[in-house]
């Protein structure tokens, strides 16, 4: 039967105050908050791709070969309704949804924004690949490879949302992502058997691996995983991102859809969203606070020395996530069990500066002297303020800082200042956001470019471009995260 809402004499007057206080809100927000009015909307920020996999669909999607099918199905969507759209030529060589473009992520092979599995023969183990909110597969593609080649059995998924137009992250939910997450471990169980499964969570796949984690804990999954790598984890995030669900929801009010979006960008990255949309930040905020009052909780009433090691790797200075909220949040209620906290330190050489807007330095100094701490630290810094060589000096836990120093043969680039949120992953030979372009000049590069000019001439934003989004250091991520998965499969 159809509701019905009588309107009353008593009743009237409450609900008209109601919609005005909406409607003030409304006008409010868009007055005060930057992206109710903003560029033009692109099919990719309009199109709905009812394709698109969500928790709802579980009745039909029960394995992971089921989520690549309908991912496949996806694709096909995404081709007829945004690619068939948008036009082509070479002044459209920096869209990604013009086809045959530079920036079409269906001209490399192969497209790094689908769900991929890597098979071995002789698997050592599995290791599930979670990658970030706006990003793709692409992300964790570097070390993926590289654990495949030790004889992991290796899954990068594509969350929801990602891989396909921006749009897809306007309604999807972060339980949407959690329960891929399960279809995964599940596959992986299937090929590896009793063997150790690992997880890697780069930035929100990293509550993503938290929150699979704590289910297994509870004994509602299984297996629980091995260990976990946390790499820039969105344990924490800026208190402005509460905001985000109000901004969402007033969307919806007429003349107020702009709000749906937190920035709208050109798009000409193949392989993660320069546009974000205000429901993305919305399950950031939501799943990371799910996440730690879970953690907290456990720490209150659960057995501790069960939870998987953990390995945190983190840029002291992150314009994205908070590092106090890894150590506060997560490291320290989980107590003095095996975990470690690696922090890549600001190039103090080049910290002189009077341009230097603020020091990272108070924050590691106190970690590096805090005898509190149940977890080992490892800061990775210059052997000192005269020099670019590189070292790491490590903490153990309960301690005050040691002379565990150990050189890692390399220096900081010339020019390059510190790391950054979306840098870590990337190793510095990346062919697209790497250290310098490939050899074939007609390839789409992204990555560190010496560029100056005059202000507005170019096409991609100067703010974009002076983001570092490789990592000088990611040899030692790297050989880090393979010896802390074999110890803990071996354990």
């Amino acid at each position: 039967m159809e509701s019905v809402t009588i309107i009353t004499g008593r009743n009237r007057g409450s609900i008209i105050r109601r919609w005005f206080g909406c409607i003030v809100l409304a006008t409010a927000t868009a007055l005060l908050v930057p992206g109710c009015s903003g560029p033009p909307l692109k099919p990719w920020h309009t199109e709905r791709l009812t394709a698109e996999y969500t928790a709802r669909k579980t009745d039909k999607i029960r394995t992971f070969e089921d989520y690549r099918q309908l991912e496949d199905r996806l694709f096909a969507q995404l081709e007829d309704k945004v690619y068939a759209e948008t036009e082509t030529g070479p002044e459209y060589e920096l869209v990604r949804y013009s086809s045959g473009s530079a920036a079409d992520p269906e001209q490399r092979r192969p497209n790094w924004n689908r769900s991929f599995e890597l098979s071995s023969a002789s698997p050592a183990g599995g290791v599930l690949l979670l990658h970030g909110m706006s990003d793709s597969p692409y992300s964790l593609r570097a070390l993926g490879e590289e654990l495949n080649r030790r004889n992991y059995w290796v899954i990068g998924p594509r969350l929801p949302g990602h891989g396909t137009a921006p749009s897809g992250l306007r309604r999807i939910k972060w339980e949407d992502m959690a329960a891929v997450v399960q279809l995964c471990i599940e596959h992986l169980a299937s090929k590896v058997g009793e063997k150790p499964i690992h997880i890697v969570g780069y930035s929100t796949g990293a509550p993503l691996a938290l929150n699979f984690t704590l289910d297994a804990l509870e004994g509602s999954i299984s297996p629980l995983p091995a260990s976990l790598v946390l790499v820039s984890p969105a344990i924490g995030i800026h208190p402005a991102a509460g905001l985000a669900g109000m901004k969402n929801g007033l969307s919806a009010v007429p003349g107020f859809g702009g709000l749906a979006w937190l920035s709208v960008e050109p798009e000409f990255d193949p392989y993660k969203y320069n546009s974000f949309a205000t429901n993305a930040g919305n399950q950031v905020h939501r799943v990371t606070r799910s996440v730690a009052r879970r953690i907290s909780s456990w720490a209150r009433s659960g057995d501790l020395a069960s939870f998987p090691p953990t390995l945190v790797f983190k840029s002291t200075v992150d314009a994205t996530v908070s590092t106090t909220a890894a150590v506060d949040r997560l490291l320290t209620p989980l107590g003095p069990h095996g975990h470690e906290l690696v922090l890549f330190d600001i190039n103090r050489l080049a910290a002189g500066t009077t341009m230097l807007i603020s020091d990272p330095g108070p924050l590691t100094n106190r970690l590096m002297a805090d005898e509190k701490l149940p977890f080992t630290v490892t800061l990775v810094t210059n052997e000192n303020a005269e020099s670019r060589r590189v070292v790491t000096r490590r903490k153990d836990p309960f301690s005050i800082e040691s002379a565990k120093t150990e050189a890692l043969n390399v220096t900081w680039p010339t020019g390059v200042i510190s790391l950054s949120h979306v840098a870590l992953t990337f190793p510095p030979d990346d062919p697209l956001y790497g250290q310098r372009p490939p050899d074939n000049a007609d390839v789409l590069f992204l990555g560190q470019m010496a560029i100056q000019g005059e202000r507005g001439l170019l096409k991609i934003s100067t703010d974009w471009l002076l983001r570092l989004r490789h990592n000088p250091f990611y040899d030692y991520l790297e050989s880090r995260s393979l010896v802390w998965m074999e110890n803990a499969g071996g354990r």
